[in-house]
């Protein structure tokens, strides 16, 4: 399963949790500003940068700030999804 980091105010997050629901990929999502440790977890995995939405998938992570569907369809090529 994808784990999503988000925040409320994130226009990116709700265009990727959108465009993940439309193709039927589950995803449990996690707000770092709720969360300090998925926050830390955030900038660790995104040169100390608090970016979302981070998308992880096994040992595959990444930052799809920015959202658009072709770095969706490249982060589930690249977890194997």
């Amino acid at each position: 399963m994808i784990k999503m980091y988000t925040t409320n105010w994130c226009p990116d997050c709700h265009a990727a949790k959108r465009a993940l629901t439309s193709k039927g990929i589950p995803f449990e999502e996690v707000n770092i500003e709720q969360d300090e440790q998925a926050a830390e977890y955030v900038m660790s995995v995104n040169g100390g940068k608090r970016s979302v939405p981070t998308l992880v998938s096994g040992d595959v992570a990444r930052s799809l700030s920015g959202f658009r569907p072709q770095k969706l369809d490249a982060f589930l090529a690249e977890a194997g999804l």
